[in-house]
């Protein structure tokens, strides 16, 4: 008798946990969420998988490291509903993603690169500090976009006790010159928050050259990731595309 390959070699739910170092209930619980084929039951009603669960298990572990868990979900989802058009564009999508954070590292870099080591000037605020009409000056952009830049967070200044002015500091002064290089380059306030925090959390541009270094290795290491799920995604959509064999129904021998 030949069977198709979804029912082909029947294997049990702990024989799949097994391989991969999972429960027996993951294997379950990957099936519900649409990550495998349903499984087959036997006439007793316990779970059957063939090698193509098997595949489908394997596929979906190689691609979490480079898509993410609920990326991955949604692409075996596609697949396993016989919707390869939208796994594929899901697969796009996480490289655009990628690709716009290498974007972003490289505009990271550039900007710390021209805050260069120049001394910020005094203009009376205090050594180093500078009044809000000054520092936008000084970057060629209007003080409400200094003020913008407050409310997102990017910058912090302190108010001056005798006048109430606002007063930006060394670090608000060069978070601000940071911000404006990222925004000239296309980047959202959204986007530019988070990486000021970095800055101020490492003490400043220069402790951030290993964190630098680590980004741009965690950036290699996904985009080897998403090299090798694609070689997994792309052989377990052969799998699936194979002709389905006929089978008659399975009877016992007459004895």
């Amino acid at each position: 008798m030949r069977q198709n390959p979804q029912t082909a070699g029947r294997l049990r739910p702990v024989d799949l946990a097994r391989r991969h170092g999972l429960s027996t209930q993951a294997v379950r619980n990957y099936e519900a969420a649409g990550i495998l084929p349903a499984a087959g039951r036997t006439v007793h009603g316990y779970r059957t998988y063939a090698p193509l669960h098997a595949a489908a298990l394997g596929t979906f572990l190689a691609l979490v490291p480079g898509h993410g868990h609920a990326t991955a979900t949604a692409i075996m989802r596609a697949v396993n509903r016989d919707d390869p058009a939208e796994a594929l564009r899901l697969v796009d999508e996480s490289h655009v993603q990628l690709l716009e954070d290498r974007r972003t590292l490289d505009a990271v870099e550039r900007a710390l690169h021209d805050l260069g080591p120049a001394a910020v000037p005094d203009d009376g605020a205090g050594p180093g500090a500078m009044f809000v009409g000054p520092l936008s000056g000084r970057l060629g952009i209007r003080p409400a976009t200094l003020r913008k830049w407050e409310r997102a967070g990017i910058v912090t200044p302190r108010r001056d006790p005798r006048t109430g002015y606002r007063v930006y500091d060394r670090a608000d002064v060069r978070d601000a010159a940071m911000a404006h290089q990222l925004r000239r380059g296309g980047h959202r306030l959204e986007q530019i928050a988070p990486l000021i925090a970095q800055v101020r959390a490492a003490g400043g541009p220069e402790p951030l050259a290993a964190a630098l270094r680590d980004w741009h290795d965690r950036l290699a290491a996904r985009g080897r990731a998403m090299l090798a799920g694609a070689a997994e995604l792309d052989a377990y959509l052969r799998e699936r595309e194979r002709p389905v064999r006929a089978q008659g129904p399975h009877r016992p021998q007459d004895t």
